[in-house]
């Protein structure tokens, strides 16, 4: 049920993603930050919850420094293989173009709720505490799906 949305939009017999398959948690929840330079340029934000990997697209580099706040548009959940993925998706499918690992590595969660989220990242450059807090549909930010990622001050 939770790959649902991700696995209708994608030919497997096409690309080279995973089709993966929801996974029992392990000890460490990991993260990881894909450079995606699809249509547009942008970072794909993945935290595992739930054994899927949680999803939001960053159209600028994510944060390193306290004070940077950046829009996180949430995406469809991914399988946890989708972590270990770098390559070309062909064109004419869903996301063609370059994915790269940008950042990954392990996280512990302080709270994970339908409006926030707040996350210890320990990456190679995330570090630190991280919060996504959902938007409010406003004229500029319309949609459901908004959320702001930002470095939070220790």
């Amino acid at each position: 049920m939770a790959l649902e949305e991700y696995k209708k939009k994608r030919d497997f017999s096409k690309t080279g993603e995973p089709a993966g398959a929801v996974k029992n948690p392990g000890k460490s929840l990991i993260f990881v930050v894909q450079k995606h330079d699809a249509s547009h340029l942008h970072y794909d934000l993945r935290l595992e919850i739930n054994g899927v990997l949680r999803s939001w697209a960053v159209p600028k580099e994510p944060p390193t420094e306290e004070g940077v706040k950046r829009l996180a548009v949430e995406t469809e959940d991914h399988p946890m293989e989708y972590a270990d993925f770098q390559g070309r998706i062909p064109e004419g499918e869903y996301g063609a173009g370059t994915v790269e690992t940008w950042d990954r590595g392990t996280y512990v969660p302080e709270k994970i709720g339908d409006k926030e989220i707040m996350v210890n990242l320990f990456g190679k450059k995330l570090n630190g505490d991280y919060v996504l807090v959902k938007l409010k549909p406003t004229p500029r930010f319309k949609g459901e799906k908004n959320w702001l990622f930002f470095k939070r001050k220790a």
